[in-house]
């Protein structure tokens, strides 16, 4: 959330400036990172053991919209919403709902770091919305890292099928719905972040965070009451499954309004998108997941090109 490498994490890098890193804050970044990843991994595990996508993202989504009201309270943050904000937060909130979804069916279909690997191309998707939208010129950072984005992608996901040796028909019917679902939460994501840049300027992140979860949560209950109600886990493995990602999610956005704030490191926060790297050890460890080597170095330049876009000097 997300993410994604989620929502907020992004969303608050836009407002803050970058400032030099502490060791706490260093490893303060590290574990949302590691969090965020084994958040993911938590959810296969659910996946596997008879949780759906919808539950999924409902219990995390009110549970994250609890704490962070909580916090809202807690520091008695001012609200003021003005009109326009109101129609692009409910627009915004939709957009996370279905990026939510969709990186979840990808999770679901996808080793877990493959699935973040293809949603971690969203800096393209920012830099297509902004440009289709708001008529803003790429940066050239942006432009000269598309085909290395691209190669490192094509590599991580084995695009030939060579290194899975089932050639590219085969291979691409066991990963292209995956594939899709995760590159449609790209595409929703760099839609919300390019409307929340744009759209909801001066309004506190705490508040849109407390929104977008809060739409989100109210659209996958409704969306599972609509289902038939929640599909829980049928197997104590899935409990866990599903208790670490909500425990997870949560804690990682405590933390980052409760801590981040005070080390003054938001503008750092591309040193998360190692979230991949972390699920990756994750997914090998606990789910018996791996890639084949040619599939690390493409995950590897993946995760390079896109903490050298958040980390370089404007």
């Amino acid at each position: 959330m997300p993410k994604c490498t989620d929502f907020i994490l992004h969303n608050e890098r836009m407002t803050e400036t970058s400032k030099s890193l502490t060791t706490t804050a260093f490893a303060t970044l590290l574990l949302i990172a590691f969090m965020m990843g084994a958040n993911h991994v938590a959810a296969r595990l659910a996946f596997n053991n008879g949780v759906d996508v919808v539950t999924a993202v409902s219990f995390r989504s009110v549970v994250t919209a609890l704490v962070v009201g909580l916090i809202v309270w807690q520091q008695k943050v001012h609200i003021q919403i003005e009109s326009n904000h109101k129609k692009y937060m409910l627009i915004i909130g939709g957009l996370i709902a279905v990026q939510s979804m969709c990186l979840y069916s990808s999770v679901a279909r996808l080793p877990v770091a493959l699935a973040l690997l293809a949603f971690n191309t969203y800096p393209l998707s920012t830099a297509f919305w902004a440009r289709v939208l708001y008529k803003h010129q790429a940066e050239k950072a942006v432009l000269w890292s598309m085909p290395i984005l691209l190669a490192g992608l094509a590599l991580a996901l084995d695009v030939m099928g060579a290194a899975s040796g089932l050639g590219a028909a085969e291979h691409w019917s066991q990963i292209g719905a995956g594939v899709a679902f995760a590159l449609a939460a790209s595409a929703t994501f760099g839609l919300a972040l390019v409307y929340t840049q744009h759209e909801t300027t001066g309004l506190d992140g705490r508040v849109r965070t407390f929104s977008s979860m809060s739409i989100v949560g109210i659209l996958a209950v409704a969306a599972a009451m609509s289902q038939g109600g929640f599909h829980l886990p049928q197997a104590s493995a899935g409990w866990w499954g599903l208790g670490m990602l909500t425990f997870l999610y949560g804690t990682a956005f405590t933390i980052l309004f409760t801590v981040l704030p005070k080390l003054g490191v938001v503008g750092n926060s591309a040193i998360m998108n190692v979230e991949p790297v972390f699920a990756l050890v994750l997914a090998w460890a606990l789910l018996d997941q791996s890639i084949a080597p040619i599939q690390l170095v493409g995950a590897f330049l993946v995760v390079g090109t896109v903490m050298w876009l958040g980390l370089r000097k404007r």
